[in-house]
């Protein structure tokens, strides 16, 4: 949904804050609710397929050198998932009723975070949606996968909001 739409119940409370700063400062975006990010990945099968993936890892004991390269091929499993047409569809329209100004860059982060993926906004098309998968990518870094690992003893992952605004 655009930020003009965020106060739908869909935005959890801890983004709404966050939507209503940009909103205020006049910055037209999109926030991507977390039912979005979770039907991507129930739609590719990717909770099995990951769950396949580090089946390996211990969380008692870790090896790093084992989890490494898995995390490599976890981010690149989620990079070149599809999103179904009809989710595409939707985010091209959401992104486009935004207002974002083409010919620039657009910013695609998770609230709170400072930095995140640029992608060239020429309308709403691939590079954004690239962009947006490369975000969620981030989730399976070798960094935050240890992260994960050692505060929860596993590599579950909670869907997020995320964020698309001029850069």
């Amino acid at each position: 949904m655009t930020f003009a739409e965020a106060h739908a119940p869909a935005v959890p409370a801890a983004d709404q804050a966050e939507v209503t700063r940009l909103l205020a400062l006049g910055t037209p975006g999109v926030i991507v609710p977390p039912a979005f990010e979770e039907a991507f990945y129930r739609g590719g099968n990717l909770p099995e397929q990951l769950r396949r993936l580090f089946s390996p890892i211990r969380p008692a004991r870790i090896d790093e050198d084992a989890l490494e390269p898995l995390a490599a091929q976890a981010q690149a499993l989620i990079r070149t998932s599809y999103l179904m047409d009809d989710a595409v569809q939707a985010f091209y329209r959401t992104v486009a009723r935004a207002s974002l100004p083409v010919g620039g860059m657009v910013r695609v982060r998770r609230p709170g975070a400072a930095r995140g993926e640029d992608a060239p906004f020429l309308a709403p098309g691939t590079a954004t949606l690239q962009a947006l998968k490369r975000v969620w990518a981030q989730d399976w870094t070798f960094d935050a996968l240890l992260d994960r690992l050692d505060s929860t003893g596993s590599i579950a992952l909670e869907a997020r909001s995320t964020l698309l605004h001029p850069a």
